[in-house]
C-alpha cells in the first residue's frame, strides 16, 4: 500500500538522481494515499531534473505538468 510506495520513492531518491522513473507509484493504494504520494512527488522532484511518471489513472495524469498518451504503440 501507501507505506511500501513511500519507501520505494525514499530508495529511488538516495544519490540525488536528476531523472525520477516511477512506474505506476499509485497502484494499489487508497484515494487518500494516492493524493498525499503525489504531493510528495511533486515536492520532492530533482530541481534540475524530471520525474516521469506511467499511469493507467486518469486522475493521476491530470496531475502532470505534459502528458504523453500511448496507443497501439504510439505516442500522441
Amino acid at each position: 500500500g501507501g507505506e511500501t510506495a513511500r519507501a520505494n520513492l525514499a530508495v529511488a531518491l538516495v544519490g540525488g538522481p536528476r531523472l525520477l522513473l516511477a512506474d505506476e507509484p499509485t497502484a494499489e493504494v487508497s484515494t487518500a494515499e494516492e493524493a498525499a504520494l503525489l504531493q510528495l512527488l511533486r515536492r520532492l522532484q530533482p530541481a534540475e531534473g524530471a520525474t516521469l511518471l506511467v499511469t493507467h489513472s486518469a486522475a493521476v495524469a491530470e496531475a502532470a505538468d505534459r502528458t504523453v498518451h500511448l496507443l497501439d504503440g504510439r505516442a500522441s
